[in-house]
């Protein structure tokens, strides 16, 4: 920078000295010095803003606060104690030090946590006491703020994925067929020096460095598909039913300092899946066609996920409460207030006649409960879809772009 600084300067002198040159020859001129003003540094955009949301929409259920799930809908019952006990997580949460810690330099002003824990308290009461969809958009309408996320865009915009918890079968210990392993943090992962060791380093190409990986014995479990070790990596956690007869499950533990890679897109980039196309199931069934690409593509995310053993505890989210199918989101913790309640706004699909899977547009309640590698900036939310086959089925072709809203009790 120093150097272009001088050049610009240099450059400019010439040029006025060859202009009066013939009419002040031999005189001396100052070069001058062109005066750049220093850039001043803008604060950055806070990523929640108050919405005047306003009294005049219609039909009320295209409206936000419109949560018909608590009440069920299309035969199927409710999961207003699901709601419920999310509420009581985060309420969980708000006590401990860690909360209080979060809050106490959180970046939008007059987002606290004793607000934040009024608020869920508040809409506990609500969510007991009403009788229909209706009557409880209208209280919170009546009763909260609307926080908007300013999105990827500064217009609100959000992308919405969603995650889940698969189910698969593994073995305690190797056999010729359970060979590819999982393994548990390493007891001196904190003195790792960085940058850390590369997924390939760890468990080679093929997945199988097996006795020459530094993680040698720390091997928790056994799959017998490569594919299905790599997926849990990637959700996080998983219910195990094990070659015994018995049931299990395992969470996150750590994982090496290497950012996402979506493997998905390294596909499309390389003219293997169309962009527009790409979907989980789309992935799973390329490679399950063509399995020798798994060395290929699998390394390209260098990250490297470690687990413990949760003895059938249910999915856990990052602030160390469970995660409630489709009541719990995962965001960037570092601009998004932590078990706070928010509202969802965009499109997921849901099981319909002969197997499909059809679009259907929600306003639904949440609570902030989990984050992610790939989660960044307030543009992000991963929506927990849940555990099992129809989760995962639902989850893999969940794309698109919604609002996302937080809410906190007026003053």
């Amino acid at each position: 920078m120093r150097k272009t600084l001088a050049l610009v300067s240099l450059s400019l002198g010439i040029t006025l000295v060859n202009t009066l040159w013939s009419a002040v020859a031999q005189v001396p001129l100052p070069l001058p010095v062109p005066t750049i003003k220093p850039e001043i540094p803008q604060p950055p955009q806070p990523p929640l803003k108050p919405l005047n949301l306003g009294t005049g929409c219609t039909p009320i259920y295209a409206c936000l606060g419109w949560d018909e799930q608590i009440w069920g809908q299309r035969g199927k019952p409710g999961d207003r104690r699901a709601l419920l006990a999310a509420i009581d997580n985060s309420l969980g949460y708000l006590t401990k030090s860690s909360a209080i810690a979060a809050y106490q330099n959180y970046p939008v002003k007059g987002v606290t946590l004793d607000r934040v824990r009024q608020s869920l308290i508040r809409f506990r009461q609500l969510v007991v006491s009403s009788k229909s969809p209706a009557q409880l958009q209208a209280a919170v309408r009546r009763e909260f703020v609307f926080y908007k996320s300013v999105g990827n865009d500064g217009k609100g915009t959000v992308k919405f994925t969603a995650y889940y918890e698969p189910i698969y079968t593994a073995s305690r210990v190797k056999t010729s067929v359970y060979k590819y392993p999982l393994y548990r943090l390493p007891p001196d992962f904190e003195q790792w020096p960085k940058p850390h060791p590369k997924r390939i380093d760890l468990e080679g190409t093929d997945g199988l460095l097996g006795d020459k990986s530094q993680l040698r014995g720390l091997e928790i479990l056994w799959f017998r598909d490569r594919l299905d070790a790599y997926m849990v990596q990637i959700q996080g956690s998983a219910q195990i039913q094990l070659t015994d007869g018995k049931k299990t499950s395992i969470g996150y533990a750590g994982g090496t300092d290497y950012p996402w890679t979506s493997i998905g897109k390294e596909l499309a980039k390389d003219g293997k899946i169309p962009l527009a196309q790409l979907t989980m199931p789309r992935l799973i069934s390329y490679f399950q066609q063509q399995p020798q690409e798994l060395s290929n593509y699998l390394p390209r995310w260098e990250r490297f996920v470690f687990f413990k053993e949760t003895s059938g505890r249910q999915a856990t989210g990052s602030i160390n409460v469970p995660v409630t199918p489709e009541r719990s989101i995962a965001t960037d913790k570092s601009v998004m207030p932590p078990g706070a309640l928010a509202l969802v706004y965009t499109s997921f699909p849901y099981p319909a006649s002969a197997g499909r899977l059809e679009y259907r547009t929600v306003s639904r309640f949440v609570l902030d409960q989990d984050t992610g590698s790939a989660i960044k900036g307030p543009g992000r939310v991963d929506y927990f879809m849940g555990s099992g086959k129809i989760a995962g089925d639902r989850a893999g072709i969940t794309g698109g772009n919604g609002s996302l809203y937080y809410l906190l009790l007026k003053k």
